[in-house]
């Protein structure tokens, strides 16, 4: 049995080299220090293992062991297309964990096994007898998923959950950063707002465009299909092309780009191959897990990808000590930010005159 070593508001203020007082107002919520600070402080807290007496109780009134006397193991499963977000998802998983002793591993499933051969590959690593699985989003093939999902473990679906599946969900809320991205494009005069992206390859894209349909609907815009790229992208030459001329043809003063892959492309095709000043000319948003180096400070939903793992981490503990209870689906929404690459109408008006 491991000894559980007594951490207190001292220990962390040595950590630090801060006052207990100080230590003691920003786990208490209050004013006189700032977020770095106040931050930097929590992060130490759960690092070490402290809990105020509000987080103990909180965490006791849903079965939840604040000082756990096992050490459990953890898999964070993906595929080659999780990878652009699973820093960010294993980055909020380990925080968490942390705070419990825990461990999380990440466990990379091969893209080129054949679904005959997927439960046996399963059954050699283990699966089965671990702790509890977290799947990843966009796991391809997609036969993966569901013999991820019949396995006979406490399971965290990091996704929008498949209707009828019987599993714990959480997930940063897609469908909310969509909506937000209309309303300020909206609220700044552009109502010729173009969609690119993929609207059927997965769950999350088929989810971006229902949320841009509904916020369009929702301000009296018609929609027609035809003035958007939306196609399944067949080839990067003859998707350019098509969108290109759709920008020629229909003249949309805003773009939202739905797919974070293509954010890049849709801005150089646009400034440096078609000559469109952004944003004097076209105003741009893109849907992007983090901010590229290469791209200019972009207008961007800031997608609580990093929250999402940390949630997920408390939900995976919960479901261990509740297993009977209903299943849960958990969306954890972010905030716009506002870059360089967008501008109101008005602006663009008064900078053609």
């Amino acid at each position: 049995m491991p000894i559980i070593k007594s951490v207190t508001l001292r220990t962390i203020a040595n950590e630090l080299g801060l006052t207990v007082n100080t230590v003691s107002k920003a786990l208490k919520g209050r004013p006189g220090m700032s977020e770095q600070t106040r931050h930097l402080i929590v992060q130490t807290a759960e690092r070490l293992g402290y809990f105020t007496k509000e987080q103990i109780r909180s965490l006791k009134a849903e079965h939840i062991l604040p000082y756990p006397l096992e050490r459990k193991r953890f898999f964070l499963v993906q595929t080659t297309q999780s990878v652009s977000y699973y820093k960010l998802l294993l980055e909020g998983l380990y925080e968490r964990f942390a705070s419990f002793g825990h461990h999380i591993e990440v466990l990379l499933l091969p893209s080129s096994v054949k679904e005959k051969e997927m439960d046996g590959w399963l059954d050699q690593r283990g699966l089965a007898y671990t702790d509890g699985l977290f799947i990843a989003p966009s796991i391809m093939p997609r036969e993966w998923e569901p013999k991820l999902l019949r396995l006979p473990v406490p399971k965290i679906l990091l996704n929008f959950p498949p209707l009828g599946t019987r599993v714990d969900s959480v997930i940063w809320d897609i469908y909310e950063a969509t909506y937000q991205a209309v309303a300020y494009l909206r609220s700044i005069g552009h109502t010729n707002i173009m969609y690119v992206g993929d609207t059927t390859q997965q769950r999350g894209y088929i989810l971006r465009w229902q949320a841009f349909l509904h916020a369009m609907n929702e301000f009296g815009a018609r929609v027609d299909p035809d003035a958007h790229s939306i196609r399944v992208r067949t080839s990067q030459a003859l998707w350019k092309g098509e969108l290109s001329e759709k920008l020629a043809r229909y003249a949309p003063t805003a773009i939202l780009c739905g797919i974070e892959g293509e954010v890049p492309e849709v801005y150089r095709l646009c400034s440096e191959q078609l000559g469109l000043r952004i944003p004097e000319d076209l105003s741009i948003i893109g849907l992007l897990n983090q901010q590229p180096d290469s791209l200019p400070p972009f207008t961007m939903p800031l997608l609580a990808i990093r929250e999402t793992g940390y949630r997920a981490a408390d939900r995976m503990l919960w479901r261990i000590a509740n297993p009977s209870l209903p299943y849960e689906h958990i969306r954890i929404q972010g905030e716009l930010k506002i870059g360089s690459t967008t501008a109101s109408l008005e602006d663009r008006a008064a900078t053609v005159e």
